[in-house]
């Protein structure tokens, strides 16, 4: 195998491992409540204790991989997944399993910038690039088929803790690989500091806005929890600001923003989070508690869209070298809202998947078209230095759009208490908001600067080799 293969391969892999654990978790919930006697509010936080530290230390994250080094920071990501996710699987408690996705989410938070900005700085900007972030956006889609179906069989086959345990083997294969297959960091930029105060504030104002965003619906949007933590979070990133616009060696340059394919592809990021990356909740609901299917036939229900998205996260890196990122993310985001409302239109109380396939393919391809175009245009015209800040810029838009547009859509469709036709009805309505949703994203495509075709190479090329 060549060696840009083998080193994509192992970046693949830190993306699907990632990938896999939110899924497979989720799948497990029911029985880690039962056997650990958590009740229904506190259960989520199974789930919300990861979403909130991964997404507070997502810029802690990038600059890191920045500074310290790429392959450091990888390295060291795994390491706290690893023993996490062992953490987890031997809990007792409810305490200490929180406390393990709790640190499960900072080795996350670690691991994908350093991931994404080794693909953006091992692979030439380009059509090398462009096929790399396909194939890493790949190995993500494969994480929500291969997680739902493993999440029911190992559950089922062994008991909650196995999906777990599952992630412990492969982070110590990725770790390993690391050192043999990735370049080691070279020694660290003198004159160069760690930006502490900005990386409390930015780390603190994130957590809480997360924490509030995700919350928010249980806790209700005017108790007084949630207006405290929105106004602490307001608080402590207008400091955050305050503190970029004069630190010598920011954590977040702003000047950045001044890149328009950076700065448009993360307000298409951040619509993505709020739509696309919504659409698998309400698809489980639809399929679990309208269709009453159990965890493995739901499993197996989303192969479809798995393998659908995979196919089209391909198709977009081919796309955007031959189209631009203009046009890849045009016909990504229109074709995500029509797929969307074709999705909507076979969602009914006495309904069935196939009902619902034809929407699934239109979606499923058009939203791997998106996802692979957002990354490219991410990472487009920003130096090698700041590639791990850039990947936590793009990725923190992520998390936040996904809390925010959850709680929108759920409000929207009415979840709470609906059951039966009302819970259907409720589902179709929310997937009607997210269509219309992800036309902003079409408007914002609109930004991105024509560019001509250009012929793609038959294989990555890695940078430097």
């Amino acid at each position: 195998m060549h060696s840009s293969s083998r080193v994509l391969a192992l970046l693949a892999l830190s993306q699907l491992i990632t990938a896999l654990d939110f899924f497979i978790v989720m799948v497990a919930l029911p029985d880690i409540g039962a056997d650990l006697g958590f009740s229904a509010q506190a259960l989520q936080w199974v789930s919300s204790a990861y979403a909130v530290t991964y997404g507070g230390f997502l810029l802690f994250g990038g600059r890191a991989a920045d500074l310290l080094g790429r392959r450091r920071m990888f390295v060291l990501a795994l390491v706290l997944f690893a023993v996490s996710s062992l953490a987890g699987g031997l809990a007792e408690s409810q305490a200490l399993l929180i406390t393990a996705r709790a640190v499960q989410g900072i080795g996350g938070a670690l691991l994908f910038p350093a991931t994404l900005s080794l693909v953006n700085t091992l692979f030439a900007e380009g059509p090398a690039r462009n096929r790399a972030l396909g194939v890493w956006s790949g190995a993500g889609a494969s994480g929500l088929a291969l997680g739902s179906l493993l999440g029911g069989l190992l559950t089922g086959a062994f008991g909650w803790a196995a999906v777990f345990y599952v992630n412990v083997p492969l982070a110590v294969i990725a770790m390993v690989a690391a050192f043999a297959l990735i370049p080691p960091d070279g020694a660290r930029e003198r004159g160069r500091r760690f930006d502490f105060p900005g990386t409390v504030l930015a780390t603190g104002g994130v957590s809480l806005l997360a924490f509030a965003l995700i919350q928010g619906p249980e806790s209700g949007w005017v108790s007084p929890s949630i207006l405290v933590s929105f106004g602490l979070a307001v608080a402590l990133l207008a400091g955050f600001v305050a503190v970029e616009r004069s630190s010598r060696d920011p954590l977040m340059p702003l000047r950045l923003f001044g890149n328009r394919s950076l700065s448009s592809a993360i307000l298409v990021i951040l619509v993505f989070g709020g739509t696309f990356n919504a659409l698998p909740y309400f698809l489980t609901v639809y399929f679990q508690t309208v269709l009453g299917y159990n965890a493995v036939t739901a499993g197996l229900a989303f192969l479809a869209p798995s393998v659908l998205i995979m196919i089209g996260t391909q198709l977009g890196g081919r796309m955007a070298g031959r189209l631009g990122m203009r046009a890849t993310l045009l016909i990504g985001t229109v074709g995500g809202a029509v797929g969307t409302v074709m999705l909507a239109l076979g969602v009914s109380a006495d309904g069935s998947f196939w009902a619902v396939l034809p929407g699934i393919v239109v979606l499923g391809v058009t939203q791997g078209l998106t996802w692979t175009g957002m990354w490219i245009a991410s990472a487009t015209g920003v130096a090698g230095s700041e590639q791990g800040i850039a990947s936590g810029m793009a990725s923190t838009a992520l998390q936040v759009g996904s809390a925010l547009g959850l709680a929108v859509l759920v409000a929207a469709g009415g979840l709470g208490s609906a059951s039966g036709a009302a819970l259907a009805g409720g589902v179709r309505t929310a997937m009607f908001v997210a269509a219309a949703g992800i036309l902003l994203g079409a408007l914002v495509s609109l930004t991105f600067a024509r560019k001509r075709a250009v012929v793609l190479e038959a294989e990555p090329v890695l940078v430097g080799h």
